[in-house]
């Protein structure tokens, strides 16, 4: 049939524990979602099947919704009348762990930071990177690569011309290795190779035999210049052809679903790159799990993604209290923290990950927690997200006396546009004023930031859509997942003392209002401002404040509305809390009655 005349849509998200199904259909001339269901993934014992768990989904969605989907254990696809099956049917996964990839690169900091970014950009986790200068003695790489068993491979490593040696080395290291795939004992490993073109046939003469290997063109081909879209390329169709084949039941799913499934990273990363080029803005995207953190970043045409493999909140939440520490923790709950409960309390959740918070307090911890995890995951991902380092840069007398030379991040929180949150403790807030300050704190944006929540977790849905239909993917995406919280001001800089003149706001809203407001240092202001308003004027920060022009430097602004309001934060950046307990406390509190939230003494 031709797509564009589709008009129902049932899309699986296959995930690590819970396999989602939606529905969306056309109706009166636009499409909308209609109802999501979801049961246990079934990728490993005792079912060994991941269709056992799309149809028991897709079951729920159907008995909710009372639309016929199944005919018997098989999706109807295509649809038989109105009101039986659906035009097409989708499915992205990270069921079985997601796709396990192991880079390799000549240089760490250079192309194997590249391949990484690579692997990262195409939905992969990243369980190891290996350089010939990271520290480790070949034995040691090839117990390591023996110990992760990846389910495919990528080699980087020099310029087009450059190195040889290097790279033959890190084939025999691989080849010493002699790894096989988590799935299909049978199988060989897969290996793309995309380093130095003239070294591709002693890569292959060594590993050829062993090895699926696949020859792309170099990722970096110069010093200045980064090629990612072929090996990322690459690795979705080696995802496909390797990893789903042999993974329980994806044979047959496959063979159901009217395109190629997608990795579920990937296809979240879609979604926000086609929300930040129909916007034209910047933006970041967090998807906060149990066990992982995923960020996702658009700046100009760049895209980054990083996960922190370490950072969740359940299956690693005690991590992300041994990597913040009890003090960071503990500053963001206004009361006394008992460290051995606290401890207990979160071994608890890491081994009954599905409970979720019984009292106020707990709630607290639980998005104190998030806070500090947001936090590490984005300073993660800064570190990542960099311009390419080993290229000649014109230096300034500063950078000669400068002893160290770290690459700039691309990620400016001042330049940042939106801010979409999605998981758990952010798409599952009780309040969405809670899920707002937690991005304001865990992520301290600057200057003026809209601030969004995905409303029931289907990015990934709705970025494997995007693809074979991009007009409903944008209008579900808009009207049904992206709920808009409001526009945050955040002022730069710190104050001499709390209460004195932070920034000023002169506002005009479209509703006929006038907002002429005096924001203090150390104050939160919550102004009204519905969905679909907005609010236009000026944003003047007094001469110890920056909101994006300069310290103490008007900005002309359009303010978003929405679910929250106008959020107005004069705490400064970067964030200091009082170091006396019960001034702290306080603080705490008076923030929360300024955001309309409930006090805890």
């Amino acid at each position: 049939m031709d797509i564009e005349q589709a008009d129902s849509f049932l899309i699986t998200d296959c995930g690590s524990t819970t396999t989602k199904a939606i529905l969306i259909l056309k109706k009166e001339g636009s499409y909308r979602l209609i109802g999501r269901g979801e049961a246990p993934t079934t990728v490993e014992a005792p079912f060994d099947d991941v269709t056992v768990g799309v149809i028991t989904s897709v079951t729920e969605l159907q008995e909710l919704t009372g639309r016929k989907l199944l005919d018997g254990n098989t999706i109807i696809c295509p649809k038989r009348g109105q009101d039986e099956g659906v035009d097409l049917f989708l499915s992205t996964s990270s069921a079985g762990g997601g796709l396990q990839m192991c880079v390799a690169g000549v240089i760490k900091a250079m192309t194997a930071e590249s391949a990484e970014r690579a692997a990262l950009g195409a939905g992969a986790i990243v369980i190891d990177v290996l350089a010939v200068d990271d520290g480790r003695k070949e034995h040691e790489r090839i117990e390591r690569i023996r110990h992760l068993r990846p389910d495919m491979f990528l080699m980087a490593g020099g310029t087009d011309g450059g190195t040889r040696t290097h790279l033959a080395e890190l084939a025999g290291t691989l080849l010493a290795a002699d790894t096989k795939p988590r799935f299909g004992a049978g199988f060989k490993l897969p290996v793309i190779y995309a380093g130095n073109v003239d070294a591709r046939a002693a890569v292959r003469d060594i590993i050829g035999k062993k090895m699926a290997v696949k020859d792309m063109p170099n990722i970096r081909p110069r010093l200045e210049a980064e090629n990612l879209a072929p090996a990322r390329e690459a690795i979705h169709e080696l995802f496909l052809e390797h990893v789903m084949q042999q993974a329980p039941g994806y044979n047959r799913l496959m063979s159901w679903t009217s395109g190629d499934i997608m990795p579920t990273p990937m296809a979240v990363g879609r979604a926000v790159q086609t929300f930040a080029e129909e916007e034209g803005a910047n933006a970041l995207a967090v998807d906060i799990g149990g066990a992982t953190t995923d960020i996702f970043s658009v700046f100009g045409e760049i895209f980054n993604r990083t996960v922190s493999a370490n950072y969740g909140m359940s299956y690693s939440i005690c991590n992300v209290l041994k990597e913040a520490g009890i003090a960071n923790v503990s500053q963001w709950v206004p009361f006394d923290l008992d460290e051995p409960k606290l401890r207990n309390m979160l071994r608890n959740k890491m081994i009954r990950p599905t409970t979720i918070p019984q009292s106020l307090p707990d709630l607290l911890i639980e998005q104190a927690i998030a806070r500090e995890a947001l936090r590490l995951s984005l300073e993660h991902h800064k570190l990542l997200a960099v311009g390419l380092k080993g290229i000649q840069r014109r230096r300034t007398l500063s950078d000669a006396f400068s002893q160290t030379e770290a690459a700039e991040t691309l990620v400016d929180m001042m330049a940042l546009d939106w801010v979409i949150g999605s998981g758990g403790v952010l798409s599952h807030a009780p309040s969405r004023t809670q899920a707002a300050w937690m991005m304001l704190d865990g992520f301290q944006p600057q200057g003026v930031t809209t601030l969004a929540v995905d409303s029931i977790f289907m990015m990934p849905q709705i970025g494997i859509l995007s693809e074979q239909h991009p007009a409903a993917a944008g209008e579900v995406f808009r009207r049904d997942c992206l709920i808009v919280l409001g526009s945050a001001v955040t002022a730069v800089g710190h104050g001499k003392r709390d209460g004195e003149a932070a920034l000023k706001l002169d506002l005009a809203t479209s509703d006929g209002r006038s907002i002429k407001e005096t924001v203090r240092y150390g104050e939160m202001r919550l102004i009204p401002l519905e969905l679909g308003q907005t609010a236009e004027g000026t944003i003047t920060p007094t001469k110890r404040f920056d909101v994006g022009a300069g310290r103490g430097r008007p900005v002309e602004a359009q303010l978003k509305g929405g679910s929250v309001g106008l959020i107005v934060d004069g705490r400064g950046i970067p964030r200091r809390l009082p170091d006396d307990d019960a001034t702290r406390r306080a603080k705490l509190n008076e923030w929360a009655e300024a955001l309309g939230l409930e006090r805890v003494e």
